[in-house]
């Protein structure tokens, strides 16, 4: 099911960069925030999907949650003359990193060679080999 969410990521990136579609300048708040809230929520699956604990509607509802929440706090901050969106790039980016490094552990530990056992003469005498 990741796999699936990673084809639509790539092919939704493929459709924005070789298209031709104009978004007004207004939008681009909303557009980048959205971006990240997909970003966040692509790799969080990834972590999920390495954990073994990937559900689809949870990936879905994140996604479609995440988006909307961070649009709203772009629209709020509009409405109150302050730059709320910020707050959702700093917690998206700060989800972002902390599931890259998740999974960068969770792949390091299961690519390390296993240490190799001492041998039975010397860890019975207590001595280091």
């Amino acid at each position: 099911m990741v796999w699936l969410a990673l084809l639509a990521g790539i092919l939704g990136f493929a459709v924005v960069r070789f298209s031709n579609i104009i978004v007004p300048i207004t939008w681009s708040p909303y557009l980048s925030l959205a971006t990240l809230a997909g970003m966040d929520a692509l790799i969080g699956g990834m972590r999920a999907a390495t954990e073994g604990k990937f559900r689809g509607n949870v990936f879905v509802s994140g996604f479609v949650f995440n988006t909307l929440l961070a649009a709203f706090l772009v629209y709020l901050g509009e409405q109150l003359g302050q730059d709320l969106g910020l707050a959702a790039v700093v917690l998206l980016g700060g989800r972002i990193f902390l599931n890259l490094s998740i999974i960068r552990r969770h792949w390091l530990d299961s690519h390390e060679e296993a240490p190799s056992p001492r041998p039975a003469a010397s860890a019975a005498a207590g001595q280091q080999p």
